[in-house]
């Protein structure tokens, strides 16, 4: 759908008239464009990846030289092709493609075939090129290489997918995972920065510096940087497979050009010519190069690729100018194709350089979003794939050399083609990568981090699964930082980045999500043309001469390259007739804001500057900005609908609200999402009002009856993987899933099969599957070991990736019922968030004058500090829509003091008879009275979030202990204690609580019985008597103390047990510890 018309369709209001649509439930015939856009900057950035950027990459892999055998051998790659995911050939089966469905069913990889042309080549001679299978790569969901890719609803419910899949995701091992898209540095474009730990890189290094962060087409980057010194020379800076270089800058100029050094002082000079100090510095930068031998430029590159050469790992035969020039070609402004390019780039940073040092020029901010771009899913993908398959033609030299070793190896097709299967595949990398986020690399690909880089797009609730795909992150490194800069919101983030959907805590303001209108660019725009007409409208080329002298004209840069000089008067003009021709915005938001002449475009909504879950936020302009912020966060812990897949889905954890309901006030932007399909809370009835005291500090009390009619009732989806051939020993091929017939530990609870009966109840120790050993005839029961009673939902019988599993593997799904109990975590829309604290009798709650007794009574006292006002608007138009059948519109930014939603929705509760301010007349419970206080009562929908009791209570009597220091061990799983830590003694010796503090840290911990000898003090040295034989069994032994030789100095104490481990501790280090024993 094209970006104008998007925005065109947008609702009139929302509706509750599709719910009754006879149509329905029933597969549309095209998918809803607006859930595709979400992911849109995710799948177009891969297609780009694997298909153009594919062969830029591979174009840009230059060709591994090596020697062997006195001959000069030359690999390169010339074609790359990522296929489908299929099936391996050789195996029968009715379809060859793979689709997502299965790989995560069986807990596989989504993944495609990477095939490349290799041209080899002896000596220069090119002998032909070999068609090679480099391993697998995953392929995105909903991608041009996925299966599913244009596939309508019914087909995608066929293939069990949602009708709304939008792709956008890897599977990896059975696992979604999301590539996070990063923020990045602007490409191409040189950064004024004052750093002061800059100053410890070496002598006389100041803070002073320009950053330039390169990228090439095919997206790989390095990072440069240039120093100014406190002696007025500048120092290049740049990485090299991860090690840090410096050279002066004199010898990067010289040996990038063929000029003079009078013209290289000419170029660095333009526009300071009258700067005396300046003019010094380069002189005695230039001189620099001189004193070390090097006048040409053939002598500058020879030296500096002399000393470099060992760090490039090159074939011996090249000269050291040619080592030089590639690593000029790989590290220093890589962005631009030619050497005189690159030097008029380098001069221009230098004049900048100066200019920042000497105040003449402002420090840029990196922070702000005009210096900054978003690395994509895609550009990530490729710098990874070009560095994997730059490292596997290092892997083929090293396989030959290994093969010559053991034997005589000739060159020839077969013998290469041998060699090329064992280098080093590019699969495990890719599920590295993937599988843990965690990047590695040689080169670091010109990133600040190397971990964190991949996400698990879990599908806790659909709201959740939204926003991994709008969030963009700073990136790891910042978070350890110091400063609040990097994390405050600038004004330039209006309309890219919402204010609100940011995490509070460690990763505030650092991980921020793009607004519903914010769309990433992911295709490469050429701009081969914009040079002529940048000259039409009266720039001088570079290598030209400008009118006037260069002090009074502007450099011009395109895209990182130097493009030439303009006048200072014809500055703003060239200006504005390149704004005329990108189009040109001063935005107005609402239409008072309109100046006539000036204002030429008008937002779309004013509600645009909000990401897609903060404007799921009904009237949250009447909010305090943190209660929406709360809110972004709990809106992803929603206990909803994340799916309609459930049975086709083997998910680790799942969560399903049985009784969703339809919000009868919400946002328009609610049904452009069609949210409909995935709700995530309940209408609930909510009278504010203090009642019985259980609702102090953020509890709630909820009438038990609705609770009873199924009120936030829910379960959990809990699946297991079994996989037999992890229990058995390599080789071993003998077990399957089984019973033996007339077993007695089976009770009639499994299935022949060793399975448990589809919606059979399972509880502690029942029996929960049966497997058989062939060949011995041994059968084994495992049980059930959880104490939380389920409910077998499902079982699927897995197979493996190349389709001959046997009955080894299967994946089991359990549901478990969770409906409320005290303790439960709600919370409204507005970050109103409250505990249920009693599930109260119908009949002892307040009731109005025609019977209605509230789901949820909400503490009065949750409002004046918090100023969630959106609530109160909420629970009047929540009401008036009850009464009167419909749904209105929550949008922020719709009401204003002029036009007031407390006027608009009282005079629609007293149209249909209720009084104006949304109060009421309430009745006591328990004595029948009325009571005096009007209560404000109202519709207002709830969310479940999924923070149970039943996930979290931690309880135990006895139990394992620690093998070493006999205290009960910790944790929550092994049913372990909780710790009665330093702080928690201290108060228990406050109180004077002494018996008690002895009994926790004491009696309940390790108390144990020792021997000691009252006369040396020793706890070591009591030993039992060696008994002789003719002693019974039964006969009392003593305790003798073998460094006093007397038993009847034994004397037994109680001492915990970790002072006995202690004791032994030290006296390994030969120090004696004696007790003094009363």
């Amino acid at each position: 759908m094209d970006p104008a018309g998007r925005w065109q369709s947008l609702p009139k209001g929302p509706s509750l008239k599709h719910l009754t649509d006879p149509s329905y439930g029933i597969p549309r015939e095209q998918q809803k464009p607006a859930l595709q856009d979400l992911t849109r900057a995710h799948v177009e950035s891969f297609n780009y990846a694997v298909r153009e950027g594919l062969s830029h990459a591979v174009q840009a892999i230059p060709p591994f030289e090596f020697a062997f055998k006195d001959e000069r051998i030359s690999l390169t790659i010339v074609d790359a092709v990522i296929s489908p995911p299929m099936v391996p050939k050789g195996n029968i089966c009715k379809e060859l493609n793979i689709y997502p469905a299965e790989c995560r069913g069986r807990r596989s990889t989504y993944r495609g075939k990477l095939t490349a042309d290799i041209s080899w080549a002896v000596n220069g001679i090119s002998k032909g090129i070999i068609k090679q299978f480099l391993g697998y790569v995953p392929i995105m969901v909903k991608s041009k290489l996925c299966n599913l890719y244009n596939l309508p609803p019914k087909a995608l419910i066929e293939h069990h997918e949602e009708a709304e899949e939008m792709g956008g995701y890897f599977i990896i091992n059975g696992i979604e995972k999301v590539i996070r898209m990063l923020i990045m540095p602007r490409r191409n474009f040189p950064i004024a920065m004052v750093r002061p730990k800059w100053k410890s890189r070496g002598p006389g290094y100041t803070q002073y510096g320009v950053s330039m962060h390169c990228v090439r087409e095919e997206h790989s980057a390095v990072n440069m940087n240039l120093h100014y010194l406190e002696n007025g020379t500048v120092m290049l800076n740049f990485i090299y497979r991860k090690e840090l270089f410096f050279l002066p800058l004199g010898f990067a100029l010289k040996a990038l050009v063929s000029f003079s050094d009078y013209q290289i002082f000419q170029e660095l000079i333009k526009g300071k010519e009258e700067d005396s100090f300046f003019r010094n510095s380069v002189s005695q930068m230039l001189r620099i190069v001189t004193e070390e031998g090097c006048s040409t430029q053939k002598q500058v590159l020879s030296y500096l690729g002399e000393r470099f050469r060992v760090k490039l790992s090159l074939p011996d035969w090249y000269p050291n100018e040619q080592a030089a020039e590639f690593l000029f070609d790989q590290c220093i402004c890589i962005h631009l194709k030619s050497s005189t390019e690159k030097f008029y780039m380098l001069c221009l940073m230098t004049r900048k350089l100066f200019a920042l040092a000497k105040g003449e020029c402002m420090e840029e901010n990196p922070d702000s979003l005009v210096n900054q771009e978003v690395l994509t899913p895609g550009q990530l993908f490729l710098m990874f794939l070009k560095e994997k398959m730059e490292a596997w033609l290092v892997s083929i030299k090293i396989a030959l050399d290994k093969r010559a070793q053991k034997a005589n190896v000739s060159i020839n097709t077969e013998n290469l083609m041998k060699i090329f299967n064992m280098g080093t595949d590019l699969t495990k990398p890719f599920e590295y990568l993937f599988a843990t986020g965690n990047l590695r690399s040689k080169t670091g690909l010109g990133f600040l981090q190397d971990s964190g880089l991949c996400v698990v797009a879990d599908k806790l609730n659909f709201i959740r699964y939204l926003s991994h795909f709008r969030c963009v992150h700073r990136g790891a490194d910042f978070a350890k930082m110091r400063t609040t800069t990097v994390r405050r919101l600038l004004p330039e983030s209006w309309g890219f980045l919402c204010p609100v959907h940011t995490p509070d805590g460690e990763p505030c303001g650092l991980m921020n999500h793009l607004t519903a209108v914010c769309e990433v660019v992911t295709q490469l725009v050429y701009t081969a043309s914009i040079p002529a007409l940048l000259c039409s409208l009266g720039v001088t080329p570079v290598d030209g001469a400008p009118l006037r002298p260069y002090s009074q004209c502007y450099p011009v840069l395109l895209d990182g390259v130097v493009v030439g000089w303009v006048d200072k008067d014809l500055a703003p003009g060239v200006a504005d007739s390149l704004r005329c021709f990108k189009i040109f915005m001063n935005i107005a938001i609402f239409e008072d804001e309109v100046l006539a002449g000036v204002t030429t475009h008008q937002e779309l909504f004013p509600h645009s500057l909000l990401s897609v879950i903060a404007n799921f936020i009904p009237f949250s302009d009447h909010n305090q900005s943190p209660r929406n912020m709360y809110q972004c966060q709990m809106g992803k812990q929603t206990m909803g609908f994340p799916l309609l897949t459930y049975q086709a889905r083997s998910d680790n954890k799942l969560y399903r609200l049985q009784t969703p309901q339809s919000p009868l006030v919400r946002p328009y932007m609610y049904d452009y999402y069609d949210m409909d399909n995935y709700p995530i809370g309940t209408n609930a009835i909510v009278a504010v009002i203090s009642y019985t005291g259980y609702d102090m500090e953020d509890a709630m009390i909820v009438n038990k009856a609705s609770w009873e009619r199924g009120f936030a009732h829910g379960s959990v989806y809990k699946s297991e993987f079994i996989d037999l051939s992890e229990k058995i020993k390599q080789g071993d091929d003998s077990l399957v899933f089984g019973v033996k017939p007339g077993d007695p530990r089976i009770l009639q609870k499994l299935d022949d099969d060793g399975l448990p009966f589809i919606g059979a109840q399972l509880q502690y120790g029942d029996p929960y599957y049966g497997y058989l050993n062939l060949n011995t005839g041994e059968n084994f029961v495992m049980y059930y070991k959880s104490k939380e009673n389920c409910i077998v939902d499902n079982i699927k019988v897995c197979s493996n990736d190349t389709g001959n599993g046997k009955f080894k593997c299967i994946c089991i799904t359990m549901r478990v019922p969770r409906n409320p109990t005290i303790g439960d975590k709600f919370a409204s829309r507005h970050g109103q968030k409250g505990i249920l604290s009693r599930l109260w009798p119908a009949e002892d709650m307040p009731f109005t004058e025609s019977g209605m007794v509230p789901d949820i009574l909400f503490n009065p006292h949750g409002f004046p500090s918090r100023m969630t006002i959106g609530m109160l608007i909420e629970s009047m138009a929540g009401k008036s829509a009850a009464l009167h059948g419909l749904c209105h519109d929550a949008t922020p930014f719709t009401f204003s003091e002029e036009n007031s939603a407390l006027e608009y929705f009282g005079e629609m509760l007293k149209a249909a008879g209720y009084n104006f301010y949304g109060t009421e007349r309430l009745y006591s419970g328990i004595s029948g009275l009325e009571l005096e206080a009007d209560i404000f009562i109202g519709v207002v929908y709830y969310q479940r979030l999924r923070h149970m009791v039943s996930d979290k209570f931690q309880v135990r009597t006895t139990g394992a202990r620690d093998k070493v220091t006999n205290q009960p061990i910790g944790g929550r799983n092994v049913q372990g204690g909780i710790r009665f830590g330093e702080m928690e003694r201290d108060a228990l010796l406050a109180h004077g609580t002494s018996f008690l503090l002895h009994d926790r840290l004491f009696n309940c911990s390790d108390r144990s019985v020792a021997h000691v000898c009252v006369e040396c003090g020793s706890l070591l040295s009591p030993l039992l008597e060696k008994p002789p034989p003719s002693w019974s069994a039964m006969r009392n032994r003593k305790y003798n103390c073998t460094l006093c030789n007397r038993s009847d100095t034994i004397d037994t104490v109680s001492v915990p047990y970790v002072f006995r481990y202690f004791v032994a501790e030290l006296a390994a280090m030969n120090i004696k510890v004696k007790l003094d024993v009363i």
